[in-house]
């Protein structure tokens, strides 16, 4: 089974344009995510991927691999899918490029999933962390997931889901973290169907999976790290890198 890891990096982010090319204690946050994902020794390969020159010339000229996008992409997994779409892989894991404190025991747990999956049941798997802060829950920048007993993805929403109607039910919150690991069917079919309604309201990319009957399996982890969306996002993550 040929794994590898792309990481998407996009310039011009909406929220936070440039955040991929701020300063981490000493190197860029695309750099550090991107030397973090190499280190876990778990990849045949790592490559990001980007529309940027001044992305690629970062990565590249610190000794690194990078690939130039041929078209603009609305998302990461269709600059992904486009990369791959002439590779001999089997798995491709995507691992965003805001996300500096990627791990080797997460990564390792979405790997096995594959490992584990002998009749092809699995076409995603991606990552989830448990959440108790109310500012949290209710944060529509903190994407959440409902999964069945078989920890399969139902349903991600900017949202508080569930809906705490009755607040001692004993539900559990799990945050998204934007960690995904696909067959090379999988995120082919994603770049060729259209987004649906529940994709383009939610602005959540998986869904578009699940609106067409694709299963995604997701993992607990307990990492949280942080990701990179605003300038505070990148303040508490100088903290934490200290």
């Amino acid at each position: 089974m040929k794994i590898i890891s792309m990481i998407p990096a996009r310039y011009a982010a909406s929220r936070f344009p440039g955040k991929l090319m701020q300063d981490l204690h000493g190197k860029t946050v695309i750099l550090r995510t991107y030397e973090a994902t190499v280190a876990t020794n778990l990849f045949d390969d790592v490559i990001v991927v980007t529309d940027s020159d001044i992305i690629y010339n970062e990565i590249v000229s610190n000794g690194g691999k990078a690939m130039m996008s041929i078209k603009e992409h609305d998302c990461g997994s269709d600059r992904i899918a486009e990369a791959v779409e002439n590779l001999d892989i089997d798995i491709v894991i995507n691992v965003q490029g805001d996300e500096p404190f990627t791990d080797e025991k997460s990564l390792s747990k979405l790997i096995q999933v594959f490992k584990e999956d002998k009749n092809k049941e699995v076409d995603l798997a991606s990552l989830m962390v448990h959440i108790t802060e109310e500012a949290e829950i209710n944060n529509p920048n903190t994407v959440k997931v409902i999964v069945d007993q078989s920890k399969f993805a139902l349903y991600f929403s900017r949202s508080p889901i569930p809906y705490p109607r009755e607040k001692k039910s004993g539900a559990k919150y799990y945050k998204h973290k934007g960690v995904y690991a696909f067959r090379k069917e999988a995120i082919l079919d994603f770049y060729r169907l259209p987004m649906l309604p529940l994709e383009a309201s939610e602005k959540i990319e998986c869904i578009r999976y699940l609106e067409y009957g694709k299963r995604i399996k997701m993992v607990e982890t307990d990492i949280q790290g942080v990701e990179i969306d605003t300038k505070e996002d990148l303040e508490r993550a100088k903290k934490l890198w200290r």
